[in-house]
């Protein structure tokens, strides 16, 4: 059994079982006993305690949660880093990981894998503002709740990103599969790395599959720099194009074409949640080579997939590397002006490449289709999605003192305009001045709750909480309150009932009290006094013998719970066990009877044999005896021949643990003439067997 399970930390927290175990630290489900509340126990493993870099990262990761306060991230309540055992005492969420949820989903419908993600970043953002990178995100760090809400925990090896730049080296870094190449690369990290680590769960999210996976770690980490994953849409053709676009510009192996921050990704989801059918427009231009050139996103086969086209403007040496040391025995001997032209050389046919596309852009017909822009002033987004589906938007809120809330006030792109069909159009709708209050939306189940926000155009964010007077699963309240009066499009808080918090008191311990006595005690500790059984104990009348459930373990039990006493008679009870191998061997057939053990009117037990044969023993217990002396009662019942009722007859003395046994006179009209049968016959007391037994296998009970 664990140590710590069944023992109290520092006089408050009671441990009860182990919910977790990773490569650091054990976790355990406990109970608050100053806060009356089960919180979640993260104790550094004993083998690290005098490893000072597994300290570090201990202290590292309270420090970060410390400073956090977000639904979507794991709370810290309290920290102790003593000599002998440091830990960390956590919010405590039941749920399970977002790993095990995509194990067994395969992979997520893609609004589930958006609302899921959308989550997770605004976790993260909340994190980057506080200055902290979490540098870990997995699903494997993801709680996923019964309701939908997600929680980021193990912040083990998070830093604050102010701080100085540690680079990951052999150092403990996250899984391989979701690590970002710069970290794969040992580099200095920041905040971009947890967005890729966010690209590669949503991909994971979406196809079921990793973006990478190898035999080896090292494999994996190589793939992360070299490789690029295949895209999402081969995977599964079901997510829309713009989904996969947000997925692969998280997963850039180059921070910089990467988004910068979490706001911009959590932005470019909301945006597409809006509008599932719209796509983006990501230019980049790879600098690391310096013959190629990425030129926009266009779309060249006309089915609104995205295509990246490349245009290798160079490729000297057949390839895109320039050595100009192949002779390296020679590089002493050259004068410096060589380098100096044979660089200026090149940096004007560099300069002279790129004019180039730029003149051969300005001159060359695109050949992609174009579509006239309409005029969506006056419309309503729903409108436009209904009319336009063929067009890309990209929706923005402001507010008006003159235009009708939801109508759409202007559009970057001028009515009559020819555009490229993946163009995104920017549309401004007005919030109006008018503000729209918050509808009564107490009990409701979330699906009515989205419902009614949705129809009067606002978002809103769902936060799970215990409430004792709501059932599970239904509206509480909103933040801001029903009533309230707030923008078009605005996110607001709706709390969702988890159903009443689990109150846990301490056991009381009955044994050897007296009933009167424990049921008081049962009572004053929150507690039900349930079923009273009485049992011959030895004891005192009205003792208490045993309670259910007990207390040495179950410490702490949920308030109300019922507890079911056996309390003694005040008599003292006898056990013992009779070895049956007194039967005669020289019946004259060889039946084959029943012996029948009958003890008080009470048949224990039976056994079939055929007598002449039978040299085995039979057991007959006797139990909870509570007189001094009593018989046992061997029938033989025959197939083929009489019954014989009381052939054997044992009389116990319980106290001194002794027995006579006495054999019925007829029993001797079915033996052979100078057996065995005259010895067997008399009375005896206490045979060979019978003393053997009494010797090695009876007992008093107290109970």
């Amino acid at each position: 059994m664990d140590k710590f399970v069944g023992k109290r930390l520092d006089g408050r927290y009671e441990i009860r079982e182990i919910i977790g175990v990773g490569g650091m630290a054990v976790v355990y489900k406990a109970y608050d006993c100053i806060e009356d509340r089960i919180v979640a126990v993260k104790i550094l493993k004993e083998e690290f305690i005098s490893n000072e870099e597994f300290i570090i990262r201990f202290k590292n990761e309270s420090k970060a949660i410390a400073v956090l306060n977000h639904p979507n991230i794991v709370k810290v309540y309290d920290v102790s880093f003593g000599d002998l055992i440091q830990y960390i005492v956590m919010e405590y969420v039941d749920g399970i990981t977002l790993k095990q949820y995509i194990e067994k989903s395969q992979s997520l419908r893609w609004k589930d894998a958006v609302y899921l993600t959308i989550q997770v970043l605004r976790a993260l953002q909340h994190a980057h503002d506080k200055g902290i990178v979490h540098r870990d995100v997995k699903p494997q760090n993801i709680m996923l709740l019964a309701d939908g809400t997600i929680k980021v925990t193990d912040f083990g090896i998070a830093r604050f990103a102010r701080s100085e730049h540690k680079t990951m080296t052999d150092k403990a870094i996250g899984s391989v599969h979701y690590i970002s190449p710069e970290q794969a690369r040992g580099e200095p990290t920041d905040e971009k790395a947890d967005i890729y680590s966010v690209g590669v769960m949503l991909y994971e999210m979406l196809t079921g599959r990793l973006p990478f996976e190898a035999d080896s770690a090292v494999s994996v980490a190589i793939m992360q720099l070299q490789q690029d994953p295949v895209l999402p849409r081969d995977i599964n053709e079901g997510i829309p194009v713009g989904l996969e676009q947000i997925t692969m510009h998280a997963m850039q192996k180059d921070v910089m074409k990467r988004y910068r921050t979490a706001a911009e990704m959590l932005r470019d989801l909301e945006e597409f949640r809006r509008s599932p059918d719209m796509v983006f427009e990501y230019t980049y231009f790879v600098d690391n080579e310096p013959t190629r050139f990425v030129d926009t996103v266009t779309d060249t086969d006309n089915t609104g997939s995205v295509v990246i086209t490349n245009v290798d403007v160079d490729q000297r040496n057949g390839g895109y590397d320039y050595d100009d040391d192949d002779d390296d025995d020679d590089d002493n001997e050259k004068s410096p002006v060589i380098p100096i032209l044979t660089g200026v050389a090149i940096a004007f046919i560099i300069a002279a490449v790129v004019v180039g596309v730029i003149i051969f852009k300005m001159f060359t017909k695109d050949t992609s289709e174009t579509v006239m822009v309409p005029n969506f002033v006056g419309m309503t987004v729903q409108q436009i999605q209904d009319q336009y589906p063929e067009f890309n938007y990209k929706v923005e809120y402001r507010e008006s003192a003159t235009i009708k809330a939801g109508t759409v006030m202007q559009q970057d792109k001028k009515e009559g305009r020819s555009i490229k069909k993946t163009q995104v159009i920017t549309i401004i709708v007005s919030r109006g001045t008018e503000l729209i209050e918050i509808p009564p939306l107490y009990n409701l189940s979330m699906t009515d709750a989205q419902l009614q926000l949705k129809k009067i155009g606002l978002e809103y964010n769902f936060i799970s909480k215990h409430d004792s007077s709501v059932p599970q699963n239904l509206v509480i309240s909103t933040n801001p309150a029903e009533g309230g009066k707030v923008p078009y499009g605005t996110v607001i808080d709706v709390y969702i009932s988890m159903g009443p918090e689990i109150k846990y008191v301490e056991n009381v311990d009955c044994k050897d009290f007296m009933l009167d006595d424990a049921k008081k005690m049962i009572e004053a500790a929150g507690l039900t006094v349930g079923e009273i059984t009485y049992e011959d104990g030895g004891k005192q009348y009205n003792v208490v013998l045993s309670q259910t459930p007990d207390y040495a373990t179950n410490y702490s039990v949920p308030a109300g719970t019922v507890i079911d006493l056996v309390v003694s008679t005040g008599k003292k009870s006898y056990s013992y066990t009779v070895v049956i191998d007194d039967l005669p061997n020289n019946f004259t057939e060889n039946y084959k009877v029943t012996l029948e053990a009958v003890q008080g009117g009470k048949e224990l037990g039976t056994q079939s044999v055929y007598v002449n044969d039978y040299d085995g023993k039979w057991e007959v217990q006797l139990k909870g005896i509570t007189d001094t002396t009593t018989t046992l009662t061997i029938n033989l019942k025959s197939e083929d021949g009489p019954t014989i009722k009381k052939a054997l007859v044992y009389t116990i003395d319980m106290v001194n643990k002794t027995e006579t046994v006495k054999i019925h006179d007829d029993l001797g009209k079915y033996l052979t003439v100078g057996g065995d049968s005259s010895e067997d016959s008399t009375s005896s007391e206490g045979g060979t067997s019978s003393e053997n037994s009494t010797s090695s296998t009876n007992s008093d009970t107290q109970g």
